[in-house]
């Protein structure tokens, strides 16, 4: 299947939404120096369509590491759960921040597959989130 091109309207419209931030690890792309990616929540090879309520603004790490996957199996409950879903579902009632601000925890299961999906932890993210953190950049405001 053929990727859609998101019309330049369309995505910009995205980025405002999200804040110039990734919508999975909240990276923001005026700190990180890398371009954020507009996301198809639900992939298109899935259906998902090309629509504001389908699209999310993502770094390439975790858009890459979620790829075409919508689910995952949560070792805590022992069931699969659907990952997190930025347009249907609040970031804040499924993570939260670990009390020095590096690390994101998962309070549900949607939101543990989603950070072991994504690697929202990856190593240096974390870095990146201490050093933020010291010179006050970090974490985002909601």
């Amino acid at each position: 299947m053929s990727r859609s091109r998101i019309p330049e309207s369309l995505r910009l419209k995205v980025v405002a939404q999200f804040q110039s931030r990734c919508a999975y690890c909240q990276t923001q792309q005026q700190i990180s120096g890398v371009r954020l990616t507009v996301d198809h929540i639900v992939p298109e090879a899935l259906g998902g369509a090309t629509m504001q309520h389908n699209l999310c603004l993502a770094c390439w790490d975790c858009n890459l590491y979620k790829s075409a996957r919508i689910a995952a199996f949560d070792d805590v409950s022992g069931q699969p759960a659907r990952l997190f879903h930025p347009q249907q579902q609040s970031w804040i009632d499924h993570f939260q921040w670990s009390p020095n601000g590096s690390l994101i925890i998962g309070k549900t299961a949607t939101g543990r597959v989603s950070i072991a999906t994504l690697k929202m932890n990856r190593a240096e993210l974390v870095i990146s989130r201490q050093l933020w953190t010291q010179v006050g950049w970090h974490p985002p405001g909601n």
